[in-house]
């Protein structure tokens, strides 16, 4: 008769805890619904850009820049046509020799005005007058491409430029003999993506264009059709 008891559910259910039926509404229910929306808390990824997306720049050298340097130097094959090959950010920290903590602010900063990781850059040899150790960290520096290319060309023309005090336009004689224009800025804050209000130092920094032009006349009209302000 026990046995039969048993089989009848006489004795508490295995799954019950203090005597309470395991139902629908029960605990282990509740914790089966609480986790999915724990999980529902996470961050969202971010959004593809779309397939079609290109640049404002790289939209305007191959609908307008292209056609006119074609016209402009009489190009017959299309692939002599000039363009960007790279940008190179470099931003040097001589007080870093004191603090090392500098060349990480540098740094991070120059990430966020490229929008890639940059390298931090050393000393090559010890000079013993300026302190300087064999592979000391003295800067940062970072190499463009292809979109981020020409969403950085595009910022540093419309925005950063527009806001370095005292601007009269570019040197139109910056250039090195093959094609590679150079600019310095003394205030890294002109571009957007520096918020000002919790940058500890102001740093400057170098920029480098570089195309593919044979001549620095090619480089200047290049440079020119992306809105380079030239001093005239």
């Amino acid at each position: 008769m026990a046995d039969n008891a048993k089989q009848k559910g006489g004795g508490a259910p295995a799954g019950a805890k203090g005597g309470k039926p395991a139902g629908k509404g029960g605990p282990p229910a509740k914790e089966a619904k609480s986790k999915p929306a724990a999980s529902t808390g996470a961050a969202v990824p971010k959004k593809p850009r779309p397939a079609d997306y290109k640049p404002r720049m790289k939209a305007l050298y191959e609908a307008e820049i292209r056609a006119k340097m074609a016209e402009h130097f009489g190009y017959t094959n299309p692939m002599r046509i000039p363009r960007l090959e790279k940008i190179v950010l470099n931003m040097g920290v001589g007080e870093a020799v004191n603090d090392r903590k500098k060349v990480e602010n540098a740094s991070k900063d120059l990430a966020m005005i490229a929008g890639q990781r940059p390298v931090i850059t050393r000393a090559r040899k010890s000079i013993a007058v300026y302190k300087v150790r064999e592979n000391m960290a003295l800067g940062a520096k970072v190499t463009l491409r292809g979109d981020r290319m020409y969403e950085f060309l595009d910022r540093l023309v419309t925005i950063a430029l527009p806001r370095v005090k005292d601007f009269r336009g570019l040197n139109p004689k910056s250039f090195d003999g093959r094609g590679n224009f150079a600019l310095g800025l003394k205030e890294h804050i002109v571009f957007p993506e520096i918020d000002y209000d919790q940058v500890d130092e102001i740093w400057g920094m170098d920029v480098i264009v570089c195309t593919t032009a044979a001549s620095d006349d090619e480089a200047r009209e290049l440079l020119r059709g992306f809105n380079f302000p030239f001093r005239t």
